[in-house]
């Protein structure tokens, strides 16, 4: 965080300081709430949650070198007191984003919001110093936690911005201001908590509304593909700039491909020239998340050839994400277990059939969460579609969403041993252990919830006889 003296962050938050000798005393640190990430000259941010009390960690993080505590009340230590932790956190990272010099890039959709943003923090830094989300930390806690990581020398902070209702992208653009607003897709994600896919795209169209006018510099980055999307056109006063594959798209692509292991090709074209492009990135649904990093990076100022370079050597940035990792028998395990929607199970599946080519490949699926009425209608499709795609074999995982899957699959014509439900992570990974061949391709895939991320660490356990070769 760009230093401030201990006085100032309790005038710009509201608090009161309790033990602290000398005000003036700056925190030069990270701003963390978790105790373990604790550095000199860190501010630790106290959260009383449902099992852990942050406050209770007060005296372990002074002596760890935090200056001062951020709570809700006296700890013995030196302290900034506040009625609201939350509340102080986003007016503490308001009043920082106003003194930076950076540019704001916000970014929310259904699907894809963690693989896009990381992708567009490998582009941007190459021009500049970058500051982004790490992970998916993009609530009302995670994301004033990110803009307070940056410096006096940033000159990039893209923000992932999720939402489970209508007002909260709005209440994130209040603390962090972007100047470049992106929308990715309006999907099926939480929609059993919005209500509808329109009501999706009211929430998620809520960043454009925040931008800035053209005049003053705001651009928004609409996927074209998307109808729903294109449509939050009409909401904004700034620069509409489109991606997508669709002709009318400013940055676009064209002559897709996925080469022999599945990585996407394709030739970039942005308003400054084009340019070609072979990702390391593995499924055909990358395309639009690079697209879509490219078209912020061309608002940005960078060449066709600048952009272009750096996407086809960005890599994965978070975990459980499209990992692919060969273990020494040739078997390769695809560990995408972080989350699961229907858009993202889709592409997740036909990227394992393009991988997999000519092998035996297997799907190890669970439950998608928070489908509301949908659930039944969206775990079978996605049976279906398994078998349509002549995947080897279906192994669904879990309670009623995973015999969801499994009888999409048998009504789909998976009436021998295609399709499997076992009724849990452990059972899966006996079934793989005692039928995995050299050579087959295992997707691992689930909403967090289930935590399918067992399966495959146990799988690449299981053949670590040698060192993995992690592509």
């Amino acid at each position: 965080m760009i230093a401030l003296s201990l006085a100032e962050i309790a005038e710009v938050v509201g608090g009161q300081t309790h033990d602290i000798p000398d005000p003036s005393v700056q925190v030069t640190g990270p701003v963390v709430r978790d105790s373990r990430d604790v550095e000199p000259g860190s501010l630790f941010v106290a959260f009383a949650g449902e099992r852990v009390d942050g406050h209770d960690f007060a005296q372990a993080v002074v002596e760890a070198g935090a200056v001062a505590v951020l709570g809700r009340r006296p700890v013995g230590v030196p302290a900034i007191v506040v009625d609201d932790v939350q509340a102080a956190l986003g007016a503490l990272a308001r009043h920082v984003v106003r003194r930076l010099g950076a540019t704001l890039v916000g970014l929310t959709g259904s699907a894809g919001k963690t693989s896009t943003k990381d992708l567009i923090a490998q582009v941007l830094r190459r021009k500049a110093p970058t500051v982004f989300t790490p992970g998916s930390l993009n609530n009302e806690i995670g994301l004033p936690l990110t803009a307070l990581s940056a410096t006096d020398e940033t000159r990039f902070l893209v923000l992932e911005m999720g939402a489970r209702g209508i007002g909260h992208i709005r209440y994130l653009t209040e603390l962090t201001p972007p100047k470049i607003g992106l929308v990715l897709n309006v999907g099926s994600a939480h929609i059993g908590e919005f209500g509808g896919r329109e009501q999706i795209a009211q929430a998620k169209g809520e960043l454009v509304e925040a931008l800035p006018s053209a005049q003053d510099g705001g651009a928004a980055i609409l996927n074209a593909d998307d109808p729903y999307v294109r449509a939050m056109a009409s909401r904004t006063k700034a620069k509409v700039l489109f991606f997508g594959e669709s002709d009318e798209a400013d940055v676009r692509a064209e002559n897709v491909r996925l080469t022999d292991s599945g990585q996407p090709s394709f030739r970039l074209h942005t308003p400054s020239g084009a340019s070609d492009v072979t990702m390391r990135l593995y499924g055909e649904h990358h395309v639009s998340n690079a697209l879509a990093a490219a078209a912020v990076a061309h608002e940005l100022g960078m060449s066709a050839d600048e952009i272009a370079l750096a996407l086809s050597e960005a890599g994965s940035l978070s975990r459980w994400r499209m990992e692919v990792t060969e273990r020494p028998d040739g078997v390769t395990i695809v560990n995408d277990a972080y989350n699961a929607n229907p858009e993202s199970m889709r592409a997740a599946l036909r990227a394992l059939v393009a991988i997999g080519k000519g092998r035996r490949t297997w799907a190890v699926l669970g439950k998608m969460a928070e489908l509301g009425d949908e659930a039944l209608a969206e775990h079978d499709a996605v049976g279906r579609l398994a078998v349509r795609l002549n995947v080897s074999k279906l192994v669904a995982v879990g309670g009623r969403e995973a015999a969801w899957l499994q009888l999409g699959a048998y009504n789909e014509g998976s009436w021998g041993e295609e399709s499997v439900h076992v009724s849990d992570a452990q059972a899966a990974v006996d079934l793989l252990r005692s039928e995995l061949r050299p050579g087959d391709v295992v997707l691992v895939k689930a909403s967090r919830s289930v935590g399918l991320e067992k399966v495959a660490q146990a799988l690449l356990e299981t053949g670590a006889e040698g060192e993995v070769a992690a592509r």
